[in-house]
């Protein structure tokens, strides 16, 4: 593996000044351990095999250096690509990532004024959306495999002109079962191209793929994330099965996260759980691999402004989720390997921050709790319930609420058109407004609970550039 000392700053990586501006905006101010190591790598036209968490910053590690080899290689004439041959392909596995990626890749060329166009496909929505997206050309396609395949098969995209192809979250694809739909996509990209490869481990399989994929690979890889003291760890011995759902229910009442991820082992059990919490009256969301992208994309929105506490999630639906502030982690069930209760954990506590995780276990998962032990060398030992007099109380409610607004970006609506209807004369104060997200043809606002009502009114009774639109509160 090769090692570099960690630049100070982003001028040191060979990177253009278009980028380095945009960093500048973004407020990135030093590169990461991976970035530093990689991203000269890559701008030099190696293939790379990189080694590297969800949080590392990889996403900008193979972004950056891709957007500048497809910018400069534009030469004069910087328009983006017609027709439908694209230069760049990111194969990430789940639609969340997908999109995710796709986000930051597109803010990453802010400063390229529409010279490179990136579109995201993947399955959940109409594969017609995306067709027609891709009639107006594209220079990156962020996609999942599966519908990726789809639209080949379709003529609507041609990948002989690949000059970079990205396989993120590597290790993930292959345990989803993607390994055939990776090489039958190979298949149609050419020989001479440059190929990343971003795995968190390296098994077997990633040998086997990289061998077939690459050509004399770079390596690079950082330290594991270390384990972060900062979170206090708890954990909770069940004498019944059947009392885990009380268990998770007094947790959740003697803490009341803000923020709180409960993970399960599979999507039947995330199903069924977000279920129970609803009737039991919590605020929740969910996320696994049966929802719709609609269904996913809200489900993400009220977690994220904090209109819903609590998100019931898989690890593979939760891969990649970048929500910040996490202030608390509950394994409902442990997970089945002790690194990704070490990936789970550290979703809370990030930065200077304290941080709490809780995990319930019952007899037959003792083993895992002595898997996880000698992972931290310490014991855990079971800790006492809270008192069960708190499942007397009703379930607590979110800080924020969030409101429907039917107009978005086509409409021509704005965060800031909505912030001024509702500061407005008679209006709620700036501090009681959150994260605002404007969709094409709808828009939702978060604001603080005590604050909905005199929201909701401003918003129905009064028009925002000229126009009424219909309001309604998303519960």
């Amino acid at each position: 593996m090769t090692s570099a000392a960690n630049p100070s700053n982003f001028n040191e990586l060979g990177l253009i000044p278009e980028l380095i501006a945009r960093l500048s905006d973004l407020e990135y101010t030093q590169p990461t351990p991976i970035q530093a190591k990689a991203i000269p790598s890559i701008l030099a036209g190696s293939d790379l095999i990189a080694g590297a968490n969800t949080g590392s910053g990889k996403t900008a590690t193979f972004a950056l250096p891709t957007l500048q080899t497809l910018f400069l290689a534009k030469g004069v004439n910087k328009t983006p690509s017609k027709g439908n041959f694209v230069s760049g392909l990111i194969l990430v596995p789940t639609r969340e990532l997908a999109t995710q990626v796709a986000d930051s890749v597109k803010s990453y060329s802010a400063n390229f004024n529409g010279a490179i166009k990136t579109v995201a496909v993947f399955g959940g929505v109409s594969v017609n959306t995306q067709m027609q997206a891709l009639r107006g050309g594209a220079d990156i396609i962020v996609a999942t495999p599966g519908r990726l395949l789809d639209l080949i098969k379709s003529n609507a995209i041609k990948l002989d002109k690949v000059n970079t192809l990205v396989l993120d979250e590597a290790d993930q694809m292959l345990d989803m079962g993607f390994t055939d739909a990776i090489e039958n996509i190979v298949a149609y990209l050419p020989p001479e191209r440059q190929s990343l490869l971003f795995s968190a481990t390296y098994p077997k399989n990633i040998e086997s793929l990289s061998a077939q994929l690459m050509r004399n690979p770079q390596q690079v890889k950082v330290e594991e994330v270390g384990i972060n003291k900062s979170i206090k760890q708890t954990f909770y011995k069940l004498s019944n099965n059947k009392l885990r759902f009380n268990t998770l229910r007094l947790l959740l009442m003697k803490h009341q996260p803000k923020s709180c991820v409960v993970f399960c082992n599979t999507k039947v059990e995330a199903k069924r759980l977000f279920e129970e919490l609803k009737e039991a009256g919590f605020y929740a969301s969910a996320l696994h691999g049966d929802l719709a992208q609609q269904e996913r994309a809200m489900m993400l929105m009220r977690f994220a402004n904090k209109s819903a506490s609590i998100l019931v999630a898989t690890d593979v639906a939760a891969r990649g989720l970048d929500i910040d502030d996490m202030d608390m982690v509950i394994n409902y069930h442990l997970a089945l390997d002790p690194k990704t209760h070490v990936h789970r954990v550290g979703r809370t506590g990030r930065g200077d921050k304290k941080g709490l995780a809780c995990s319930i276990f019952g007899e037959k998962e003792v083993f895992r709790v002595k898997q996880i032990e000698q992972l931290y060398d310490r014991e855990f030992e079971p800790a006492v319930l809270p008192s069960l007099s708190l499942l007397e109380k009703p379930p607590y409610k979110p800080e924020m609420q969030t409101l429907y607004i039917d107009g978005g970006k086509k409409q021509k609506l704005r965060a800031g058109d909505i912030v001024g209807c509702l500061t407005g004369e008679e209006g709620i104060g700036f501090s009681q407004i959150g994260k605002i997200t404007v969709f094409e043809n709808q828009s939702f606002v978060a604001v603080k609970r005590e604050a909905s009502k005199p929201a909701f009114r401003k918003l129905r009774d009064n028009k925002i550039k000229g126009k009424k639109y219909q309001v309604r509160r998303v519960n």
